[in-house]
């Protein structure tokens, strides 16, 4: 198992209530792929983006810290690209 960081650029126009919902799918994506994640929080909230992704000027940041193993990671990140409601990922292995 080794520790990872992600970095979601969330939609800025969501609900409380989908945000919740949506992060906790974020964190179930990784308990799916026999992942643990370590912590997770919103980094910043509505930060406005250098360019537009998707036609969102602003983005909400959210910060995961997880544990997996290498092999699983491919089928993490293809499952945070189906969620419409993230628009970008980055996904950095901790030392």
């Amino acid at each position: 198992m080794r520790k990872y960081e992600a970095m979601f650029i969330i939609k800025p126009d969501l609900s409380e209530d989908e945000k919740k919902t949506l992060f906790n799918q974020i964190n179930d994506a990784v308990a799916k792929n026999n992942g643990n994640v370590s912590g997770g929080s919103i980094w910043s909230e509505k930060r406005k983006l250098y360019f537009p992704i998707k036609r969102y000027r602003e983005g909400i940041y959210y910060l995961l810290n997880f544990t997996a193993m290498p092999t699983s990671l491919t089928d993490i990140n293809h499952a945070y690209k189906l969620n419409e409601n993230i628009l970008r990922i980055l996904i950095t292995k901790l030392e």
